[in-house]
């Protein structure tokens, strides 16, 4: 998946229009990042990814950039 295809699905979950994120946003500066967001992205990374991710893990996301590097590992 390109950096392209996860922001997308990033601003997908997040309902952010096309083109909205970039790698080096602070997470703080979203205002659609909020609690309903981290539990829609715990769900996404398990449907997409087939990755469980920790509530803590999700606490220590500070970038998009942060986000992104999630879904490579």
């Amino acid at each position: 998946m390109t950096e392209k295809e996860k922001l997308a699905k990033l601003e997908e979950t997040m309902e952010l229009d096309e083109g909205t994120l970039t790698p080096e946003m602070a997470l703080d500066d979203i205002d659609e990042y909020d609690s309903m967001t981290k539990l829609l992205l715990t769900v996404m990374f398990q449907d997409d990814f087939g990755k469980e991710v920790t509530p803590e893990q999700i606490k220590g996301f500070e970038t998009v950039a942060d986000i992104l590097a999630m879904m490579d590992n």
